[in-house]
């Protein structure tokens, strides 16, 4: 996956957008913040999602975090490999350790996000 391609938020989760779906995971940003994850919470496939409120909670040894989803929608597929192997989203946070898709119900909800070169502005900027 080509991270540049991908669109981010200040809560630092990328966003991989095609068509009306996005496929969402956390930023290596994150994962690098929070170290060894060693649980993630994820919604149930089915489940609606408000614009910029948690989807799950992800629990490392130094902190335990919200996961934030600027889009609302449907949650369409969930990274089932997570649960068993929450690691992966240190191992591979832009490629298997993705956490969920969701269907967009407003496309608008996309506008706000940034791009590979505002986000690591906004890192070198000194983002929380």
């Amino acid at each position: 996956m080509n991270i540049e391609e991908l669109k981010y938020c200040k809560s630092h989760e990328w966003l991989a957008i095609d068509g009306n779906t996005v496929r969402l995971g956390i930023t290596d940003y994150a994962q690098n913040e929070l170290g060894d994850i060693v649980y993630v919470e994820l919604p149930e496939v089915g489940d609606t999602l408000a614009p910029n409120t948690p989807f799950g909670v992800v629990e490392s040894v130094k902190a335990v975090s919200d996961l934030i989803c600027p889009v609302g929608g449907t949650v369409v597929e969930i990274n089932a490999n997570l649960l068993d192997d929450p690691e992966l989203a240190n191992r591979d946070c832009y490629g298997e350790g993705w956490m969920l898709v969701v269907e967009i119900s407003n496309p608008t909800d996309t506008e706000d996000l940034m791009s590979y070169a505002t986000y690591q502005e906004y890192l070198e900027g000194g983002a929380e």
